[in-house]
């Protein structure tokens, strides 16, 4: 069963912002502006500068209807940390089963890379919540829609890794569930308000390629 803060944000919004480099110091204007245009999930891969202090900043300034957590997990003992800083979701660029299951103890959602049908389904025995399709430049829209001929919904699956507004419509018709969005979105240098500008153009994509899902900022 997922996560039911996670699904509720998905639910809402299926777009995870993947903010790789933000400082501590960015990490607030940039979430606001990214919680304005109507995303709900936002991850802060451990290999950023100081990502625990983003991580609560942006927790400390959000509605509590947008997740925050962690990207780049590879250790299962970050886990407490990360919960410690107010992170909600683990997600990883892997399969371990080891930090899936450290995640889910701690009561969180656990989001894992995944890039063959075996990995998707032995992370899915591990308690994930949504399996991340990475790196979906390499796997396609091809692939993904034949997992979803052995993995239908209410599996989650979600491609990251390349996606842009002019590509996600078919990645959506492929079956998507979301998408996790890396430098199309925000990258190093890139200012509150250009990141806003970004986010406003997936979330219209968004909303062309599942226009059932009608998004509220």
């Amino acid at each position: 069963m997922i996560h039911p803060g996670l699904q509720t944000a998905m639910g809402h919004c299926g777009l995870i912002a993947i903010l790789r480099g933000i400082t501590p110091a960015e990490a607030v204007p940039v979430a606001r502006e990214l919680y304005a245009a109507g995303f709900r999930l936002i991850e802060v891969p451990l290999n950023s500068p100081e990502p625990l202090a983003s991580i609560r900043a942006m927790r400390d300034a959000l509605p509590a209807d947008c997740l925050v957590g962690a990207g780049t997990v590879l250790d299962p003992n970050d886990v407490a940390r990360i919960k410690d800083a107010g992170g909600e979701i683990i997600v990883m660029p892997h399969s371990d089963p080891a930090v899936i299951r450290a995640a889910k103890a701690a009561g969180l959602a656990s989001c894992p890379g995944v890039a063959t049908p075996t990995e998707a389904f032995a992370a899915l025995a591990a308690g994930a919540d949504v399996l991340k399709m990475f790196p979906a430049e390499q796997l396609g829209p091809v692939v993904l829609k034949a997992w979803r001929a052995v993995m239908r919904p209410p599996i989650a699956l979600v491609p990251v890794g390349g996606i842009t507004p002019d590509n996600l419509s078919t990645y959506a018709q492929a079956g998507a569930s979301g998408f996790g969005l890396g430098s199309a979105l925000y990258k190093p240098g890139l200012s509150a308000a250009e990141v806003g500008q970004n986010a406003r153009a997936f979330i219209a994509a968004w909303q062309r390629a599942y226009p059932a899902q009608e998004t509220q900022a």
